[in-house]
């Protein structure tokens, strides 16, 4: 049984990086018995990758082969970068452990800019280190893969601005105002305390129910993302998923009392705001009122995420 492995570990633990920055690590590599090898090569893939089914756009590993703008099953793959490195040349590993060192620059292509990584339903962003090592004819090719995480700080954040908001029968929309009469008052107030949010921060706000009729079962704050791909004939598929839900009051809370709303962006499954020539990836938020009669009230606020230094 062959128990030889290759293992690939980067310097920081949590894999975070940003442009401009240096990747350094290390291969291991355990070769039972010692034997002969034909180097080891590695290759640095990052790339944007869209699905218009949405199939696997979860998995976060991409075609490491693609070509730049390459289609397939009505989505596209972009290359935003590419390296290649020889760790080590042909030669032979004694028995026993060898760590071999190796370091590269997190930089685009030519002509490309380097976008933050992103794990969506029908967007995907990923960087991945690809390594490999062939033995021979008679021995199968030693091969490991790992994902690392590129955070790309804005430019210029964007001004702090905060938004008030009421909710009552007469804000709601979709409702014919024939049946507002018939819908149990309540009347929500609020405030967010920033719309354009930077992601490395927790987004924070607060509400108070200043009126109700019908007694509140609970109060919840979803996530969402809404993401858009354009395809090669020009036209665009927008679709809204559900990335976390959060409950930020449970029971019949007690009028007048000020609730505060405090949610962490989980990482990967957000990312700052992207608007490009393939695809937008935008965020939303919803809160949502559960009164103990079946009724439900929504109220919807777009959002803008960017990183912060």
């Amino acid at each position: 049984i062959e128990h030889s492995s290759l293992e690939i570990r980067l310097k920081r633990i949590d894999r975070i990086y940003r442009p401009g920055e240096t990747v350094t690590g290390s291969v291991v590599v355990s070769a039972r018995g010692g034997w002969q090898h034909k180097g080891i090569l590695m290759r640095i893939i990052g790339s944007a990758k869209t699905s218009m089914s949405g199939s696997k756009a979860s998995s976060g590993l991409f075609d490491s082969v693609s070509s730049s703008g390459s289609s397939s099953q009505g989505g596209k793959t972009r290359e935003l970068m590419r390296e290649s490195i020889e760790v080590t040349p042909p030669g032979r590993f004694s028995d026993g452990v060898s760590e071999l060192a190796f370091s590269f620059e997190l930089k685009p292509i030519d002509g490309c800019e380097l976008r933050e990584s992103y794990h969506g339903v029908y967007v995907n962003v990923c960087y991945l280190i690809h390594c490999e090592c062939k033995r021979g004819v008679m021995k199968a090719p030693l091969e490991k893969e790992l994902e690392f995480i590129v955070e790309v700080p804005s430019d210029s954040p964007p001004a702090v601005d905060p938004r008030d908001f009421c909710i009552s029968p007469e804000s709601l929309e979709n409702i014919r105002a024939a049946s507002i009469s018939s819908i149990p008052r309540f009347v929500i107030a609020g405030k967010l305390h920033r719309q354009s949010c930077p992601i490395n921060s927790p987004f924070t706000g607060e509400f108070i129910i200043q009126q109700s009729e019908a007694i509140v079962r609970s109060v919840e704050l979803q996530l969402v993302r809404s993401e858009t791909i354009r395809d090669a004939s020009g036209s665009s598929q927008r679709e809204a998923t559900e990335i976390q839900v959060l409950q930020i009051a449970d029971g019949d809370v007690s009028h007048n009392l000020v609730v505060p709303i405090y949610m962490i962006f989980p990482r990967l499954f957000t990312c700052p705001t992207m608007i490009t020539e393939d695809f937008r990836i935008e965020f939303e938020l919803n809160l949502i009122v559960l009164f103990a009669d079946g009724y439900m009230v929504t109220e919807n606020f777009p959002i803008k995420l960017h990183r912060s230094h």
